[in-house]
């Protein structure tokens, strides 16, 4: 940045390593050289990772693909930066388990490349029945790793998810805490911290957690919005819904909006569903959200997505998106050689995106008969056990409101489960208590 500065250009940002990007980027454009090979793997990968491109159906993201295919053919090109190549062009083909198995055959030779590490760890995160791999990528490489090297405090926050996701609380709490005190902005220690805080049930705890760091993580542009919604899920927790709904209207909401990343969005759909079945409401919020949810309505690269995206047609009460969604993802699900998504669109998509349209309507009976033979399977769609969390809260939900009685009973069981899980849960409390309330003679 001093550099930049003698020579008569300020730049604003606080960090020297975006200032030689920059410097670096602006070397390349000038001296007319070729775009590097992994230059080109990172932003394709963040592209297809990011889930908002389709390869099937956005043509000039599949001649990016191609193109980069074509870049690894060269005599230059070394070992790992093909392994690299084919490792994004399946991933953008939906085959993140081959995926997967190509990043981690890159760590076993470099335990040092953390672009194969980062993106293992996220595609992990996207298929939800992994999370003993979340865990052992990042134990696996920590030996080889020296606190004198970039980026090393951040493996503390990695490592503590992939903890967290195994249920490991006690330890991934350490872990976190060792991330966020070697480097107080690294949103994904926060991010951990904000998971353990939530599956524990210690929700008073996580609002205060999240309110005094809150400048320390929410600089990190592109996990703001989602620890702002784990932030909004402690107050729903609560029933403090005044709280949720403010920092939806002025965080979650107002960033999914500029962004348009799909984890935002979902975000946004998520909170505005978990809402919802609190009985806030919220049916004027969806409209926008919808607005951006439907152009991808026919993408179908994570089941996970596909749910959220009909929650925003249904709030907002657009049929046409919602049947769009619903018929191309029964077409989608018809097929083969399209990915892993494609296998559990069958086993889980359809019948949950129905479920959901049934609790719509009203059917609540439906809604249950769809979800329950689900329960065990729904991890498959990715996201993490606090996101899916959503989907158990709409089965107690739909159970509780069934004609049923057997529905009805099967609401206290899942109900006495909950709180078996997790004992202090308010929202579990006020659950059992309408459960009770409805089911008097039940």
């Amino acid at each position: 940045m001093q550099a930049w500065k003698d020579f008569g250009v300020e730049l604003s940002t606080t960090s020297n390593e975006a200032a030689k990007l920059f410097d670096a980027t602006l070397k390349q454009y000038v001296e007319w050289y070729d775009d590097d090979i992994m230059g080109q793997v990172i932003k394709i990968g963040l592209n297809a990772l990011g889930t908002g491109r389709s390869y099937y159906l956005d043509k000039d993201f599949q001649t990016e693909v191609q193109n980069l295919v074509g870049l690894g053919k060269s005599p230059s090109t070394l070992p790992h930066e093909q392994q690299h190549i084919n490792a994004v062009k399946l991933w953008a083909q939906g085959e993140m388990t081959q995926t997967c198995q190509i990043w981690e055959s890159i760590l076993v030779d470099n335990p040092l490349d953390m672009l194969a590490l980062k993106f293992a760890h996220d595609s992990y995160f996207y298929q939800g029945h992994h999370p003993q791999m979340m865990r052992d990528s990042i134990a696996g490489v920590f030996p080889h790793w020296k606190s004198s090297m970039p980026l090393y405090s951040y493996l503390y926050g990695m490592h503590s998810f992939g903890l967290e996701e195994c249920n490991h609380y006690a330890e991934a709490e350490k872990v976190a805490r060792k991330g966020l005190e070697l480097n107080r902005n690294d949103c994904w220690s926060t991010h951990s911290m904000a998971h353990v805080l939530e599956m524990t049930g210690r929700s008073s705890e996580g609002i205060q957690f999240m309110s005094s760091t809150e400048n320390d993580w929410n600089i990190c542009a592109m996990l703001a919005c989602h620890n702002y919604w784990h932030y909004g899920i402690y107050n729903i927790e609560r029933g403090l819904y005044d709280e949720a709904v403010g920092l939806f209207d002025t965080q979650v909401g107002p960033r999914a909006v500029k962004s348009g990343a799909m984890l935002d969005m979902v975000d946004a759909c998520s909170l505005l569903y978990r809402l919802s079945l609190e009985g806030v409401k919220v049916k004027d919020k969806w409209k926008e959200f919808n607005e951006i949810c439907r152009d991808h309505a026919e993408d179908h690269i994570l089941t996970f997505n596909d749910a959220h995206f009909l929650m925003a047609s249904l709030g907002a009460g657009d049929k046409t998106v919602s049947d769009k969604l619903i018929t191309s993802l029964k077409e989608f699900a018809k097929g083969t050689g399209k990915g892993d998504n494609q296998r559990i669109a069958q086993e889980v998509g359809v019948p949950l995106c129905d479920a959901l349209v049934a609790y719509d309507a009203g059917d609540f009976a439906t809604a249950v008969s769809l979800v329950n033979p689900l329960r065990y399977k729904i991890i498959n769609i990715g996201g993490s056990h606090a996101q899916r969390d959503l989907f158990n809260q709409f089965l107690i939900h739909a159970a509780i409101q069934s004609p049923q009685k057997d529905h009805n009973r099967l609401a206290r069981v899942l109900l006495m489960e909950r709180k078996a899980l997790k004992t202090n849960s308010p929202l579990t409390d006020r659950l059992i208590s309408r459960a009770m309330a409805v089911h008097v003679d039940g």
